[in-house]
């Protein structure tokens, strides 16, 4: 094999200062000052060790579809590294013409209250330990985990789409803004 291909086939990855990264096959632990996540690397195929500063990936195979799944994997302890650091905060925005639609966080739930007129809200799951602060117009969703926060805001504006109407005149709903690493509040 060339030395070119080597390195395609394997890559690195810095920790940053403050996040402390472990991982016991096939568990991967990131912890930092806004917390502690997991990911489970079972089902990604993928050669992982952990050094002091660094994490090093090696592809298991060397076609580009193991380069693509090696680099996927970085992008996903990237991200998780990340989070612990920074933060993640997704806004969205209250839409209606007529029915005025409320937005409340209860517990792990968000209600979609009076959405074109329904007497039962609309229930969403919150995902993992992310927060959703309704605030007048918007709704700020935010956390350290990205894959949850995302789906959070996901699944609160796919829960708040109008169904058998067009959907071209009927612009009620939750929509995102808005997405920025940090915390906002």
């Amino acid at each position: 094999m060339s030395t070119e291909l080597v390195d395609k086939l394997a890559a690195e990855l810095e920790i940053p200062e403050g996040v402390t990264v472990t991982y016991k096959k096939p568990m991967i632990t990131v912890q930092g000052p806004l917390g502690k996540t997991w990911k489970s690397f079972k089902k990604i195929p993928v050669d992982i060790e952990v050094t002091d500063d660094k994490v090093l990936f090696k592809a298991q195979g060397t076609r580009d579809k193991n380069r693509a799944i090696m680099n996927t994997a970085r992008s996903i302890i990237r991200n998780l590294c990340e989070g612990v650091v920074e933060g993640y905060t997704i806004k969205m925005k209250v839409v209606f013409s007529h029915f005025p639609i409320t937005v409340k966080a209860e517990g792990k739930q968000v209600l979609i209250e009076n959405f074109q007129g329904e007497r039962a809200p609309r229930k969403t799951n919150i995902w993992g330990e992310t927060k959703v602060v309704p605030k007048g117009d918007d709704v700020i969703i935010t956390g350290h985990v990205l894959t949850d926060v995302s789906q959070t805001a996901a699944e609160i504006e796919n829960n708040s789409r109008v169904k058998n109407k067009d959907h071209r005149v009927f612009l009620d709903g939750i929509y995102k803004f808005e997405k920025t690493k940090g915390i906002e509040n």
